[in-house]
């Protein structure tokens, strides 16, 4: 989303994204530059990083902070994406995008550590926009219906439905999927209906390959002519010896979102508030 995000305002407007940097190993505000790793800022933003290198990229655990670093280096700023910020009551935004998956809506979930939640579902009042993710491809009306009852927005609320889209990869061999994700159901669904016998090699979300991983890696790949990993994964992975080591074995899989018939109306909502608020 994050990504959905930049390619619709950076085009218009200057745009900086600001993320916590989880997982890195430096502290305080950093700006990205050409020198950076996942180590030093994290793997999302190293990917956000890679993929947009005109547009800004920081990290900082307080965001209110961060985006005053960023108006002193971008005196010319007019918009800020926020990365998983949400609970974070110190910041106000403008704006705000609920995202929650259709498999497990927030209303259905519990706070940590119970649930998923990093916050309380009454919270949901604060956002402009509820995001449905991962849902089916083809979703019928009465699947939208049911979603909708269940989450009673308030009239205020615009409410969108979104699934994902994997950039399909031409792979010779059945192949060993790594992933180090929060939830690597979806992409290993995708790739058995590609490919049948995909294994799962799976690590927890934002995982840091040690040599004991690496090893084991190594030796599972022995057995496939083809390891697939995600991109997140893979700016982990620049930072051991697996690139090298796999070499043309190791296939990356690309991720989207997909907002359908929805997209008209998410796009025209997001511009129309930036728009707005960059007037004043």
């Amino acid at each position: 989303m994050t990504e959905y995000l930049i390619r619709l305002l950076a085009p218009k407007y200057k745009v900086a994204v600001l993320s916590r940097g989880y997982g890195r190993k430096t502290h305080g505000f950093r700006l990205a530059n050409a020198e950076d790793t996942a180590q030093t800022i994290g793997d999302e933003p190293m990917l956000i990083h890679m993929h947009f290198p005109d547009v800004p990229v920081a990290v900082c655990a307080d965001r209110v902070l961060g985006i005053k670093h960023l108006q002193q280096i971008i005196p010319d700023l007019q918009c800020v994406i926020l990365d998983d910020a949400y609970q974070h009551r110190r910041l106000k935004a403008g704006f705000y995008i609920l995202l929650t998956s259709y498999n497990k809506l927030y209303v259905h979930d519990h706070m940590l550590p119970w649930g998923t939640l990093r916050d309380l579902p009454a919270e949901s009042v604060r956002a402009n926009a509820v995001v449905v993710t991962k849902c089916p491809s083809k979703m019928q009306a009465i699947e939208r219906r049911i979603v909708s009852n269940s989450l009673q927005l308030a009239s205020y609320q615009q409410l969108y439905y979104s699934s994902i889209k994997y950039v399909p990869l031409q792979l010779s061999a059945t192949p060993l999927l790594v992933t180090g994700i929060a939830n690597p159901a979806p992409l290993l669904e995708y790739m058995q209906q590609q490919y049948p016998c995909t294994q799962l090699l799976a690590f927890p979300d934002h995982h840091a390959f040690n040599k004991q991983d690496i090893a084991q890696i190594i030796q599972r790949a022995n057995q496939y002519e083809c390891v697939v990993t995600t991109e997140k994964d893979y700016m982990r992975m620049l930072q051991t010896p697996l690139v090298e080591v796999l070499g043309e074995k190791l296939q990356v899989i690309a991720i989207q979102t997909d907002l359908g018939n929805d997209q008209e109306a998410f796009n025209r909502q997001i511009l129309l508030y930036v728009s707005e608020n960059n007037r004043k």
